[in-house]
């Protein structure tokens, strides 16, 4: 192929300006869940190392469904038969295939993890009885002290995610036991390629998206890439209607003999109206469950909520003769929010619909955060064989301000039945809380790999983190200052050159910031997590397959009690998790791809008691495709996940039945540069809500379907 430097230049260059912004996981103080307004707790982790022996491929450049490494458990550049924990992979040919275009569907088919949509633009990802707290973009993030999940985070700019499962304490500094989600970035290529997509959907969904990447110069030292997109339409929801657009222009330049210097670019801009606040009540006044049409919305007709993610990072690189190599990367992120909204809340009268009421609030956002990593890794000989060693630093300093004005004597609604959305768009000036804080963290890391004996395979570390912050958050003291050591241990035996065994111990520190019933903070969650488990690889690289039982504990958890206000209140529960999990991916046949996985789930709190039913004790997951012909592919994707159910009151239980929902996919290349892809999703319709962790919820959403025209250079 032809490269073409002075277009791709012109492209990246244009792009290459504007100010920063960048979203934290904030929300109104008034919601029914407050803490996604609560403070992002501060936690560094190292940038992501290629090492030598891995094979570090993009999966774009593969097709499949299987990857051969990942970075994100130790620093290490491993194979998942070398890695003493779970791993699952998302990559970019299954994101391709499905049109998972967003977090949520990516995470939708992760073994073990589950989706539980708050509102149309929030959700939280749980996995192995916890939320997921831990978000990394190539390697490097602040993990959030919660896990609702804001905005509509777009997968066009990734070449894969992996997903580890377990507690991270090691490459995250807080050991939360669910899983910790990694976001590898699209990088540079030295050769010229180009790809673009046009597609239409269900509900006048329109989206297009281009990507064009290689070498800016013809000696093919200095490469850049730019991926962009934009996506418009309407929703099942009434009134919903989504707009976003997404850029990230990335350049990598050889500056010396082993030495590189990358940095890049990346917007995200959610405008989104017709936006719910919390969602349609589960429950009637008498404590029997409700039921409403798919498209109820609670969200007023003007109501909005604008979200703009601009990041900015610069990484250099330098490869030493001997092997070592150090990696310095330097992050800046900031972000605004702006929203008016309104919370629909209470338990309605079966019969006529009237009992709630409405809280209209204009929220509004800016905040900041500043990462410095720094590290190096490397081989060293011990015993007469080679070894591994990563040591590092980091340090994050972040700041947020935020303002919830609200409206004087609001009115209530006169009736869920007759709810279209029209409600006066009052003053919210009448009265107003908000928040001004700063945390700031600084983390010590290391580890190493050990090949002592035969067979046998050990990885030892640790990472100190110190975490400081003042301010206030609607009312409550964020002055603190807590510190922690991790150790991690990981053992692998391979039993023969395909298959191995493993075993992985880590400890568990995270700094909480929900309130207690008695007016103060909650303590640190303390405790471990332990997993077990065998791991296959095929000799080509291109099935992985692995079995895992885990199992962890935390003392002094944080548990919903009850809501006062607009505060909700916690009470510290110690909590007992443990299962199974099983998975295969890659090519399972010449013509092949089949990614699937199945979960079992436990968890009790001290006295033995089961908690947490509003996440499935069983789920599986499944995607394959068939090549049936060098022009023609076949898909189909399944998740089903079992009953759970909610206790909102002590005489009222929301239950949700298990289900399942079904995915076809089928695509045919006209010839090498077109192609077109037709996806339908929820094939069989399927009703059900999408989550009953709350008192409110709405429903998934139907049967729907796309088309895409696709053009590739």
């Amino acid at each position: 192929m032809t490269n073409s430097p002075r277009l791709l230049s012109a492209a990246v260059a244009a792009c290459l300006t504007g100010s920063l912004h960048a979203q934290t996981t904030s929300s109104p103080a008034s919601a029914p869940s407050p803490e996604a307004s609560a403070p992002a707790a501060v936690t560094l982790a190292p940038v992501a190392v290629t090492a030598a022996g891995a094979d570090q491929t993009p999966t774009e450049k593969r097709g499949g469904y299987a990857a051969r490494s990942n970075t994100g458990v130790t620093g290490f550049a491993l194979s998942q038969k070398d890695t003493p924990q779970s791993v699952s992979v998302v990559t970019r040919a299954r994101m391709d295939d499905f049109k998972s275009t967003t977090a949520n569907q990516v995470l939708d088919g992760v073994t073990g993890v589950t989706v539980q949509r708050y509102e149309e633009d929030r959700a939280y990802y749980t996995a192995r009885g916890f939320d997921i707290t831990n978000f990394q973009t190539d390697g490097i993030g602040l993990p959030m002290a919660f896990g609702l999940v804001e905005g509509d985070l777009d997968t066009a700019l990734y070449d894969r995610v992996e997903v580890i499962r377990g507690a991270n304490g090691l490459m995250s500094s807080t050991g939360n036991p669910s899983a910790t989600v990694n976001f590898i970035r699209k990088r540079p290529t030295k050769e010229f390629q180009a790809s673009a997509s046009l597609g239409y959907g269900s509900w006048n969904t329109k989206r297009i998206d281009g990507d064009v990447s290689g070498s800016l110069i013809e000696s093919g030292k200095l490469r850049g890439r730019l991926v962009a997109g934009a996506e418009d339409g309407d929703s099942y929801l009434d009134r919903y209607h989504k707009r976003k657009t997404f850029l990230s222009t990335l350049l990598e330049a050889d500056v010396a003999p082993g030495t590189t210097l990358s940095g890049g670019y990346t917007l995200q801009n959610n405008r989104p109206t017709g936006v719910m606040w919390g969602g349609l009540p589960l429950t009637w006044a008498d404590g029997t469950q409700t039921g409403f049409d798919r498209s109820k919305s609670t969200a007023p007709d003007w109501s909005y909520w604008q979200t703009k993610t601009q990041t900015l990072f610069t990484e250099a690189r330098h490869v030493f003769d001997s092997g070592w190599q150090t990696t310095a990367t330097l992050t800046r992120r900031e972000s605004k929010q702006d929203a008016e909204l309104l919370y629909v809340w209470g338990s309605p009268d079966q019969a006529t619909g009237s009992g709630m009421g409405g809280t209209p609030s204009h929220y509004t956002l800016d905040g900041s955060q500043n990462q410095f990593d720094l590290r190096a890794s490397g081989p060293f000989e011990l015993f007469g064989r080679e070894q591994e060693a990563i040591v590092g630093m980091g340090y994050a300093r972040s700041t947020m301000k935020e303002y919830s004005g609200y409206a004087s004597n609001p009115p209530s609604i006169d009736s869920i039945y007759t709810w279209n959305g029209s409600y006066p768009q009052l003053a919210l000036d009448a009265s107003s809380s908000g928040s001004d804080y700063w945390m700031r963290q600084r983390s010590l890391y290391a580890a190493t790999r050990l090949d002592l004996v035969d067979r046998f395979k050990f990885i030892f570390g640790a990472n100190n983190t110190r975490i400081t912050s003042a301010g206030d958050n609607y009312g409550i003291d964020y002055g603190r200052a807590n510190s922690a050591t991790s150790p991690y241990a990981g053992v692998i035996y391979g039993i023969t050159p395909r298959l191995s065994a493993y075993t992985s111990f880590n400890s568990i520190f995270t700094a909480q910031n929900q309130q207690s019933t008695s007016g103060s903070r909650l303590d640190p969650a303390k405790g471990y997590a332990t997993e077990a488990g065998l791991k296959f690889e095929s000799q080509d690289g291109q099935l992985n397959a692995s079995a895992a039982v885990f199992r962890s504990r935390q003392d002094n958890l944080a548990e919903y009690v009850e809501t006062v206000g607009t505060r909700d209140l916690y009470t510290g529960v110690d909590t007992h998790s443990q299962g199974y999990e099983l998975e295969v991916a890659g090519q399972v046949l010449p013509s092949v791809q089949l990614s699937a996985g199945y979960s079992a789930l436990s968890i009790r709190d001290g006295a033995g008691r089961v908690t947490r039913s509003y996440m499935p004790n069983h789920a599986m997951n499944a995607a394959v495709r068939w090549q049936a012909s060098p022009a023609l592919k076949l898909g189909a994707k399944m998740r089903w996940q079992g009953d759970t159910h909610s206790d909102v009151s002590d005489s009222s239980r929301v239950q949700q039945e298990a289900y399942a929902i079904f995915d076809l996919m089928a695509g045919y290349a006209f010839d090498r540069h077109f192609s077109v892809d037709l996806n339908v999703n929820n094939l069989t319709n399927q009703k059900y809500w999408n989550s009953v962790r709350w008192s409110q919820a709405y429903y998934g959403a139907p049967r729907s379907a796309s088309v895409s025209l696709n053009w590739k250079y």
